[in-house]
């Protein structure tokens, strides 16, 4: 079966391809017979208009592209509620695709965005290099959502990493916690911050700084709990790099016969929803997910439509969410 064309439509309804066009933009200057008419045929061929040729003759697409880093990260399905109500509200549309925190696949998946012609792009917790992203900048309006950038040509919207692992080990700090442990976030986005923001911290409070290396992931957590299991100074506390690290160092202390928090404290970041689900009941740092997608698409906006030339970089603020992972030190791992 082949699609219908707006010359079939035209055909069947018994007016020209142009009457067609004027109805599918919703124009004045039809009847409204004619208009009825004219729907009624659409709906009994079942015919979509050719979005792709319209943007080509228009220059516009009204389609927002976003590329998301990690779809298995439930980090990510807030920041694309977000990002998605914003766009139907600005009156767009929104596509979606990723790169499975893989640069190359990331890479197909930009160039993919730019061939379809969005108006804009977002690329969320990206990994590309800043010199391909840049170039695509000049091209398109882009904004990165949670990695920070000094670009003067891509807007960025991110969280401030370093504050919330500060407000992280404050808390356990506060708990009566001295010997912290931060399993890194690796090459993630905000990652780096997240570190320098842990041991500024401890040092801030007289402590020595304890990090192994992890990923955003939960495979990520569990290397890094073997891994503090493996030293002669057991932390009391640990601080992993986001909620699905968290989970993972959950699962290795649980397969190690420790109990949280009676043996160790453990805190994650993101406050992605299942940090929240009854029986994980994970402390966090909470990020403003949405807004980080709404903020994202009201940048694009200002490009798109004002004309804003100049790069924005716009930081939000994130808080700490207590739940049932942190207390007292007691013996550690």
């Amino acid at each position: 079966m082949s699609r219908p064309t707006i010359h079939d439509v035209a055909r069947r309804a018994g007016v020209s391809k142009s009457l067609v066009s004027l109805v599918i933009q919703d124009a004045p200057g039809v009847s409204d017979a004619r208009r009825e008419a004219v729907h009624e045929v659409i709906e009994e061929l079942g015919y979509r208009p050719n979005t792709m040729a319209r943007s080509l003759v228009q220059q516009r697409s009204h389609i927002v592209g976003a590329m998301l880093s990690n779809l298995q990260n439930p980090f990510f399905a807030d920041v694309v509620a977000g990002i998605e109500a914003q766009v139907l509200e600005s009156g767009y549309r929104a596509l979606f695709n990723s790169g499975t925190r893989v640069p190359e696949r990331e890479a197909i998946a930009l160039e993919t965005l730019l061939e379809l012609r969005a108006d804009g792009l977002i690329l969320a917790g990206t990994l590309l290099d800043m010199k391909i992203i840049n170039k695509a900048g000049k091209v398109v309006p882009m904004v990165m959502i949670t990695r920070a950038t000094r670009s003067r040509i891509v807007d960025s919207v991110t969280g401030d990493d370093r504050a919330g692992a500060r407000i992280a080990v404050d808390h356990l700090v506060s708990l009566g916690h001295k010997r912290i442990a931060h399993i890194d976030g690796g090459t993630g986005a905000g990652a780096k911050r997240r570190r320098r923001g842990f041991e500024a911290a401890m040092t801030m409070h007289g402590l020595e700084p304890m990090v192994v290396a992890g990923t955003y992931t939960e495979e990520g957590g569990s290397q890094g709990v073997r891994e503090l299991l493996e030293t002669d100074r057991h932390p009391t506390a640990i601080f992993a790099s986001n909620d699905l690290a968290a989970l993972g160092s959950l699962q290795a202390l649980s397969d190690a016969g420790h109990s949280v928090p009676d043996d160790v404290s453990l805190i994650g970041y993101d406050n992605a929803w299942l940090a929240g689900l009854q029986h994980i009941s994970l402390t966090t740092i909470d990020q403003p997910r949405h807004e980080l997608g709404t903020t994202a698409v009201e940048l694009l906006i200002e490009r798109i439509e004002e004309g804003r030339t100049h790069a924005r970089h716009i930081v939000l603020s994130p808080s700490l969410v207590t739940r049932s992972t942190t207390g007292p030190p007691a013996r550690g791992i």
